[in-house]
């Protein structure tokens, strides 16, 4: 377990406010998270003991979509909502197959974004934005952004685990297409998103405990999510299962539970293209 003492906070921070971005650090095992974090976390793994497995299934469709964009030529990357890029996310993946890959990353919470900078200080292709990611106007115009990414050209737009974090009130068609409408023709947009039509008792369970977060779950249905994709072309094999996307470009487990029990998931993925 961590030293919360020894994690570096901004003045800003409540660290007995749970964060959603350091919750999920903590079912990836990760070590920037406060008590108030696993208190909550740990609320939620007894609700859905399957979240680290789940938050890994995400990291694992997040490799495998990473390899397919770099296979369509994609060099530029904007992962919104990002957390902390911790050992295997997406500038990991991007640079290996690509060296002069271009990744910005930008979340809105104050520790991630730290941590980022400090993780990211000798990966010059890569840095991160403290930002909101329900502000497209605002990320877009920051100076990071142009400075390391072409948009006229594709860019590979990544909102992994994040859109549920979006009420109704933020409107995340809007913010999807403010992002779509703002990148090249033959952009990507790479989404992971957790429904409740499997097990709607105990993702109504997550929703209510994730109020006391900082930010509250909102799972949306099948046909929602694929609506998050208007303007886009579904790259085959479309909004599938999380552990049904092209499985074979996986270099790790692509069902780290076993047995291939989507319900245990409840979570689509999909990446689109825009024409």
């Amino acid at each position: 377990m961590p030293d919360d003492h020894a994690i570096e906070v901004p003045d800003e921070v409540d660290i007995e406010r749970p964060s959603a971005a350091r919750m999920y650090d903590y079912y990836l095992g990760g070590s920037c998270h406060f008590a108030a974090d696993r208190t909550l976390a740990a609320e939620i793994l007894r609700a859905w003991p399957d979240m680290p497995a789940i938050a890994r299934a995400n990291r694992d469709f997040l490799h495998r979509a990473v390899r397919y964009l770099s296979g369509q030529g994609v060099d530029q990357f904007l992962d919104l909502g990002a957390g902390i890029p911790t050992a295997g996310n997406t500038h990991d993946i991007a640079l290996s197959l690509n060296p002069d890959a271009r990744i910005v990353y930008v979340d809105v919470d104050p520790v991630a974004v730290a941590h980022s900078t400090v993780i990211l200080q000798d990966v010059p292709n890569a840095t991160v934005v403290h930002a909101d990611l329900r502000e497209p106007a605002s990320i877009l115009t920051r100076s990071e952004v142009p400075s390391f990414l072409d948009l006229s050209r594709p860019v590979g737009v990544i909102m992994l685990a994040v859109l549920h974090f979006l009420t109704e009130e933020d409107d995340a068609p809007g913010v999807v297409a403010a992002y779509r409408e703002a990148t090249g023709p033959g952009s990507f947009l790479v989404v992971s998103h957790g429904t409740l039509d499997y097990m709607p008792a105990q993702a109504r369970q997550a929703e209510g405990v994730y109020q006391r977060a900082s930010h509250r779950l909102n799972f949306r249905s099948r046909a929602q999510v694929l609506g998050l994709f208007d303007g886009y072309e579904l790259e085959p094999p479309g909004l599938v299962d999380i552990i049904h996307w092209r499985p074979e470009l996986s270099a790790d487990e692509p069902d780290p539970l076993g047995g291939g029990d989507v319900a245990r998931y409840s979570g689509y993925v999909a990446v689109g293209r825009k024409a």
